[in-house]
């Protein structure tokens, strides 16, 4: 599989890991958008959101619980942050590998784009 997440995940490519257990590993997005822009991406490739299945559940519930602790744990639940999954080219996903977006540190408008 020539997945870039994969990849990172499996430790081929580099990356800045600033996260990692036995089901996921969080990363610092080399595009941020904020001066915190983190990746959380579960070790099992699912392509996208839609083709999450009934026994991804708990992974997917376990994205959202990581990145709410990271986000506490650097201090981010004083000020705000947003957890975004884009799901779909339309959506703005570029990496068919499922993953979280933490995004905090600046004032964030609404609607994003």
């Amino acid at each position: 599989m020539d997945c870039i997440f994969c990849k990172i995940v499996n430790k081929e490519i580099k990356s800045d890991i600033i996260f990692e257990n036995e089901n996921l590993v969080g990363f610092n997005d080399i595009n941020p958008v904020a001066p915190t822009h983190i990746l959380f991406v579960p070790r099992k490739h699912i392509d996208r959101l839609d083709n999450v299945e009934s026994e991804d559940i708990k992974l997917i519930g376990e994205l959202i619980f990581q990145a709410k602790e990271y986000a506490k744990k650097i201090g981010l639940n004083n000020s705000g942050y947003r957890l975004v999954f884009n799901t779909g080219k339309d959506a703005g996903q570029a990496v068919f590998h499922i993953h979280l977006h933490l995004i905090g540190g600046r004032l964030m408008s609404w609607p994003p784009g």
